[in-house]
């Protein structure tokens, strides 16, 4: 049995943020109705690689889902919307300011529609503060969360993350939302308004940074490579610090490509080991007993020594050779995976996270798998819908509307956008 078998979500989302919250409930099974306008997700033709296919954009967010859709500038159409309502336990979407407020349908009246029905809500900066009003993107919400200001070196630029932790973040911390709010409705009866804001789901990405923050309070931090001072009020950019107690740095290895490297993590119970192994060979075989960096306060002083010695043994050999060199003295260490690394890579086969799928319009294509693993439940991947695809099953199959009403409303307009007038 499917983990969420028998919830069923009315999924007004789309881009990014959204869709990744939907698509990860669908893949544990909830029953997912993608609730698009005639149009469709905007995502659908974004970046498109195929002539007259969906793009990667959004088959790559909306799989296992179902898709209906409805003219909500029609009165049908609110009609539907408000039937899929009264049989849905979750709403979820993330719409601008007040655009459904417009539509008529504040959280006030949706709840009077279904009292259990739980709301799901994505905003830039949340439905209230001095930034309410506006508008968010991806690094906006890394720029203005926090991210940014922490990420790259300190006499560099700012540098957002390759991770969308500013849009799949958010959708990630929205998902958690949503299972406590149906858990306690389920005990309840009474469903809730659950609101995550892009810029505080960056903020509790960086709580590491809001530590090392509130710590410069009191002193310099002696894990950084950079200079830091008591007092010094913001956390800088720091390379690839390790960001924690211990030191790590990324080390460049042959043939020094752009990929080339091998991010390694200096653990105090592993440098004797270490050093004994890379001592002799960087001509310094003494190295275990060097007093400059015999204890962990003198490695953290001394870092960039540390750091140069390292790198002048990782010059004879590969990420990979360099990884078979440091496993066995438990050195915890990992080489930098390029898209192409990954998209090959033996063991992200196997555990299922670069999967095949076939679509109608656009052949084969790949996807990344679902990275929550339940024993009893695994997940089954499938495709993204078509635009309206489920049009009709949905609303005889969920709204037991027969052959006569679906005719009569798509008479009316309520699937499809309304004709442009003329000029």
């Amino acid at each position: 049995m499917e983990a969420l078998k028998g919830v069923r979500i009315l999924d007004m989302t789309h881009v990014q943020a959204g869709p990744t919250c939907s698509q990860l409930l669908a893949w544990m099974g909830a029953d997912v109705i993608k609730f698009e306008p005639p149009q469709g997700d905007a995502t659908r033709g974004q970046l498109r690689d195929v002539p007259g296919a969906d793009s990667l954009y959004f088959t790559m967010l909306n799989c296992n889902k179902r898709s209906i859709t409805v003219n909500m500038k029609s009165a049908e159409g609110k009609t539907v919307f408000v039937d899929l309502l009264k049989k849905c336990d979750i709403v979820m979407e993330n719409f601008g300011p007040g655009v459904l407020d417009r539509f008529g349908f504040t959280w006030e009246k949706i709840r009077e529609i279904n009292p259990k029905i739980v709301m799901g809500s994505i905003k830039g900066f949340g439905s209230s503060g001095p930034y309410a009003e506006f508008k968010a993107y991806e690094n906006v919400a890394q720029a203005m969360g926090g991210a940014m200001s922490t990420t790259g070196v300190p006499d560099g630029p700012p540098f957002v993350t390759g991770a969308q932790i500013g849009d799949s973040g958010t959708g990630l911390h929205l998902a958690i939302g949503l299972l406590g709010a149906l858990h306690q409705a389920n005990r309840t009866g009474k469903g809730q308004y659950v609101e995550v804001a892009m810029m505080d789901g960056v903020m509790n990405l960086c709580r590491v940074k809001f530590r090392d923050h509130q710590r410069l309070q009191h002193g310099e931090l002696a894990e950084y490579s950079v200079p830091t001072y008591q007092g010094m009020g913001e956390v800088p950019r720091a390379g690839n610090d390790s960001g924690g107690g211990q030191l790590g740095n990324a080390i460049h290895c042959k043939p020094h490509g752009a990929n080339d490297w091998l991010y390694i993590v200096v653990q105090e119970a592993v440098w004797t080991k270490l050093a004994e192994r890379i001592g002799a060979e960087v001509g310094v075989p003494d190295l275990a007993a060097d007093p400059r960096l015999a204890k962990i306060a003198d490695r953290r002083k001394n870092q960039q020594l540390v750091w140069t010695l390292i790198n002048k043994f990782a010059e004879k050999y590969t990420k990979r050779e360099l990884m078979e060199i440091l496993n066995p003295l438990d050195v915890p260490c990992g080489p930098i995976m390029s898209t192409e690394d990954l998209a090959n890579d033996e063991h992200v086969r196997g555990r299922d996270m670069w999967l095949e799928l076939d679509h109608p319009q656009r052949g084969k294509w790949w996807n990344v798998g679902m990275p929550i693993k339940l024993s009893e439940s695994p997940a089954k991947i499938e495709r993204s819908p078509l635009l309206g695809e489920h049009t009709d099953e949905v609303l005889k199959d969920v709204l037991g509307y027969n052959e006569e009403k679906v005719a009569a409303l798509r008479t009316a307009g309520a699937f499809s956008a309304p004709p442009k007038k003329a000029a």
